[in-house]
């Protein structure tokens, strides 16, 4: 039987339960890009805020093209389990925060009508890197913005609550940008400015967009896990994730107007992100990039395998150590020392099975953030990265599909220059493709282009 309100009486009784009317709960957020990650995070503490006691909270979900989430949900009436999975063992939570998931190609008017509702106070968003639309010097591409993009999707209902005489919204990014949240309200801005500037000024004083920093390692659910979790749980559970015990989420406590207690049941609410996002992109997500590219050369298929092998881990552990924590001004109270050495025990879990793969997509989007910023840091302070140059020979390598086909949104024309007679100018040179981020020196671009042979 499929999971679904009618048959819950068939869950496991193993199953965590929510607790709360879920019937008479309104809904006050709308969330953009709602893939396993969100349903792993946000929409996990949001249903843990509302067991807590708090109220009008639910979600709208909303998948900006495809329909898959929507066919895995609706059926369901929204309900999903998320699995902490670890070498002690599966431990399931059923999760009701989610309303309903629309389909933005198919149903925007519904999506706009939701945004607008007085009801609604945040609109959160979790649409990768690429879903912002930027140029390659960090400005709103508008060819991208204007072929239907979030921008259109929210100015619309905003200009709506604005008529109306409604307070502003909470934009509340959840991806992995440095600055999300003032790179989320500058690039609202560029839009506003073309196509709505009589809005332009009541958005920057009735809105707010904070940043933030999120972090949980959510592997894509296969069909095997889902086979085995309808085995444990008694019901077949299509919008199932799984995902590590680990979870972290910084927010800059600037919001529009009224806001779930998730500070009540995990998250921090904090003045400045910066340093934990910082240290997010840096550590985590760098690493996880290195392992990504070097582990798929080395014939491994994920994440636990890669760093099980002797010849990376000890490389891990420097880019940890002494590339990227040491060009990271820690917060009050922020160990990166120990953070380094949890990020390796997160990554050695066997029972996660992430996927080295997943990680490899979209490198034209991430490694600005996640690679050259160190690079600059270090260079700066006139040190070497040589673990890094080995990570971005890696990706070179990558882009010339020794991995298999490239998924990323720029693949044809970062492959052309990877197999070209200098990569390293062509993708990070002053004109370079991937970012206005160019490599520090010289003997950098020539180490890189001779271990990518």
């Amino acid at each position: 039987m499929r999971l679904s309100l009618a048959h819950l009486a068939a869950l496991d009784s193993a199953v965590t339960r929510f607790g709360y009317d879920r019937a008479g709960q309104a809904s006050g957020i709308v969330h953009l890009g709602i893939g396993a990650f969100h349903r792993a995070h946000q929409a996990w503490y949001t249903d843990l805020a509302m067991a807590a006691g708090d109220r009008d909270w639910a979600i709208t979900g909303v998948s900006l093209r495809a329909p898959t989430v929507a066919e895995q949900m609706n059926p369901q009436d929204g309900l999903y389990t998320v699995t902490e999975r670890s070498e002690a063992g599966w431990n399931s939570r059923l999760v009701g925060a989610v309303r309903e998931v629309l389909v933005a190609q198919g149903q925007r008017g519904a999506v706009i009508d939701r945004i607008a509702d007085p009801a609604t106070h945040i609109v959160s968003l979790t649409v990768t890197e690429k879903g912002y639309c930027r140029a390659a010097d960090g400005s709103l591409d508008f060819a991208l913005a204007d072929a239907g993009s979030l921008y259109a999707l929210i100015a619309e209902p905003l200009r709506r609550r604005h008529d109306a005489g409604l307070a502003g919204l909470t934009l509340l990014s959840c991806d992995n940008l440095a600055d999300n949240g003032q790179q989320l309200a500058r690039l609202m801005d560029e839009y506003l400015g073309r196509h709505d500037p009589g809005l332009l000024a009541w958005f920057e004083q009735a809105c707010t967009c904070p940043s933030t920093m999120v972090d949980r390692i959510v592997p894509a659910t296969t069909d095997a896990d889902r086979t085995e979790l309808a085995a444990r749980i008694g019901l077949d559970d299509q919008a199932a994730v799984l995902t590590e015990p680990f979870s972290q989420w910084v927010i800059e406590d600037r919001f529009a107007g009224p806001r779930p207690r998730w500070h009540a049941v995990g998250a921090e609410l904090v003045s400045d992100v910066r340093p934990y996002e910082t240290a997010k992109l840096r550590m985590l997500n760098g690493a996880h990039s290195f392992l990504a590219y070097v582990g798929l050369a080395h014939g491994h298929t994920y994440v636990h395998e890669a760093i099980g092998n002797p010849e990376l881990r000890p490389l891990v552990e420097a880019l940890l150590r002494e590339e990227a924590a040491p060009t990271i001004a820690a917060g009050a109270g922020q160990d990166l020392a120990a953070y380094a050495t949890a990020l390796v025990e997160r990554f050695a879990n066997p029972a996660l099975n992430h996927r080295l793969i997943q990680i490899a997509m979209d490198g034209s989007q991430k490694l600005p953030q996640r690679w050259l910023e160190t690079l600059a840091a270090n260079q700066a302070l006139g040190r070497a990265c040589p673990v890094i140059l080995q990570g971005i020979a890696a990706w070179i390598r990558h882009l010339r599909g020794v991995n298999g086909p490239v998924d990323d949104p720029r693949a044809l024309e970062l492959g052309a220059a990877a197999r070209g007679s200098d990569p390293v100018a062509a993708l990070f040179g002053r004109l370079g493709m991937v970012s206005n981020l160019w490599l520090p020196t010289e003997v950098d671009a020539a180490a890189i282009n001779l271990l990518a042979k």
